[in-house]
């Protein structure tokens, strides 16, 4: 399994409007060969950042499948302009757990 990982730095003030978007988004990646599931958190310290996390089944499955795809394009309209700076989207495999 591999873990994606994005902070998600939202213009200040849009929150509601990306949390609205959002639970439209999540129906659009749930139905993409190799996701899982994912979470969504925001930050109580700064309440324009969240924290995305996307379980899929290999790393291919999310930049080949899910970038590749018309879906993404669907994701992309929906949320990426909510987003200053742009984030860093960086993947993960788990080594340990307790």
């Amino acid at each position: 399994m591999v873990l994606e990982h994005a902070l998600l730095s939202v213009n200040p003030g849009e929150e509601d409007d990306f949390e609205a978007a959002f639970a439209e988004a999540k129906e659009v990646i749930a139905g993409m060969p190799g996701y899982q599931y994912l979470t969504l958190s925001r930050c109580l310290e700064r309440p324009s950042i969240y924290l995305l996390l996307v379980h899929w089944q290999s790393l291919e499955d999310h930049t080949e499948g899910f970038r590749g795809s018309t879906q993404y394009q669907e994701w992309r309209r929906l949320l990426h302009h909510f987003y200053t700076p742009f984030p860093t989207v960086e993947h993960f495999v788990q080594v340990q757990s307790a």
